[in-house]
């Protein structure tokens, strides 16, 4: 009875993640590359209903050779960031901001667990994110969580659905810098506009 009680739940519980194929051409990725100067890291990014308390939605963010934003089922887009099934490219700081106010309004707060990681194991995450593929509804924690098993450091994830269980794992790692982030605009991020996050003929830092 549980089992069918959590299948049930679980469109509702993850309703803020969509689903789409998507696959930008290579000279619009290659054209949006950003290489931070910032440390290795993952990040985690939980998307939280300020009314229930309940997970949304999650996404990892990942820096490393380049950095970019997995972002399972999800249904950001902006024109200067191409995506490759669920994979957001060109995650500059700028861009990285624009994704958090898109998803922080009157009815949600955002969540980020930053960690640390050494090279290897950022490179082997941004590898897995765009290998794994376009994410179907509804799987958006499930997806982060095959990405995070197989990385060293991460064997004991939890393979959950519920975005809020992989947030607390990630509360007990050693050394997460946590922040969340609270906005009053109205619940209309399907209508946003989305602003010029670099001039035509700009590259990301390092190219």
């Amino acid at each position: 009875m549980r089992r069918i009680w959590m299948v049930l739940l679980l469109p509702l519980v993850l309703a803020a993640c969509g689903a789409q194929q998507v696959w930008a051409p290579e000279e619009d990725v290659q054209r949006a590359i950003y290489r931070s100067d910032q440390p290795p890291s993952i990040t985690l990014i939980t998307v939280i209903s300020n009314s229930t308390g309940a997970g949304g939605h999650s996404a990892l963010l990942i820096n490393g050779s380049q950095q970019l934003i997995f972002d399972p089922a999800g249904t950001f887009r902006h024109p200067q960031l191409p995506e490759r099934n669920d994979v957001v490219y060109g995650m500059q700081p700028e861009a990285v901001d624009f994704y958090i106010d898109y998803h922080a309004r009157e009815t949600y707060n955002v969540v980020t667990q930053e960690l640390r990681v050494s090279p290897e194991v950022a490179e082997l995450a941004l590898q897995k994110a765009q290998a794994y593929g376009a994410v179907a509804k509804a799987y958006c924690t499930k997806a982060n969580t095959d990405i995070l098993a197989g990385i060293p450091g991460f064997q004991d994830v939890p393979r959950t659905f519920f975005p809020k269980k992989l947030m607390q794992y990630f509360d007990n790692k050693p050394g997460v810098v946590r922040n969340v982030i609270y906005d009053d605009s109205p619940d209309n991020n399907g209508t946003i506009v989305a602003p010029v996050l670099y001039q035509a003929g700009a590259r990301g830092a390092g190219i």
